[in-house]
């Protein structure tokens, strides 16, 4: 799990540095698929329920699942990426959204809530926790800065599959659900609107949207459950 997160973990840093105006969604799935090629790497996204790519790309007001195709990335956008791989039978899952050039200040904030609720969410990941501590942990600090929770999509437990119970919302109320266990490993993965909670999906029937059409961000990291406490297999 070390192994495959690293790998993912590296994979995501290099697509942010190719994330800016004039690039194609497509053109960074290639580069996701070819990198993990070259690390001994089976792509878990490829094939998985049909889905057509290596990665998720998710641009503005769509939440996950966005499919990469020929949209060029311009100034002022948000995109997600969400990648996944399996190194010898085990998985990483990791996301991150990138500005793409300058981004408003509404937007930027955006982006930093949900990164520090993906933080508050992981410092919930501790031996003798319920997972509804890490949903609530989540939920408490994005609402307190105006934003609210995605609760259609949760995260999940992660380990030969890439989804695996148990699941773990990104709201709730604390102190309720399966405990936390020394040897879990668990994607958190917060996704946070600007303004509804409320998502549709599109006729491809993969990408996810805001009803309202404002912008959505998404971060994800693979976390491990150890006595020491959460280890972050993701992150680089």
């Amino acid at each position: 799990m070390r192994v495959s997160g690293e790998i993912v973990g590296r994979a995501l840093v290099e697509l942010g540095k190719k994330v800016k105006p004039g690039v194609t969604t497509q053109e960074l799935d290639k580069f996701a698929y070819d990198f993990f090629k070259r690390h001994d790497c089976t792509p878990a996204f490829l094939g998985y329920h049909g889905y057509p790519s290596t990665i998720c790309t998710s641009l503005n007001a769509e939440v996950v699942h966005g499919i990469p195709g020929k949209r060029v990335l311009e100034e002022g956008d948000i995109v997600g990426v969400d990648i996944g791989a399996f190194y010898k039978g085990y998985c990483g899952d990791s996301a991150r959204t990138f500005a793409v050039g300058n981004v408003c200040s509404e937007v930027r904030n955006l982006l930093d809530v949900t990164f520090e609720a993906l933080n508050r969410g992981i410092e919930k990941c501790k031996v003798g926790n319920r997972i509804s501590d890490i949903g609530h942990s989540v939920q408490e600090y994005v609402e307190s800065q105006g934003y609210s929770v995605v609760k259609d999509y949760v995260g999940h437990g992660i380990g030969q599959a890439m989804h695996e119970e148990p699941q773990v919302p990104n709201y709730g109320k604390p102190h309720q659900g399966p405990r936390i266990v020394e040897g879990m490993c668990l994607a958190l993965e917060p996704m946070v609107n600007l303004g509804t909670d409320e998502v549709r999906v599109l006729e491809d029937g993969w990408t996810v949207v805001t009803k309202d059409g404002k912008f959505s961000a998404h971060f994800e990291d693979t976390i491990a459950i150890l006595s020491s406490g959460p280890e972050n297999l993701t992150r680089i």
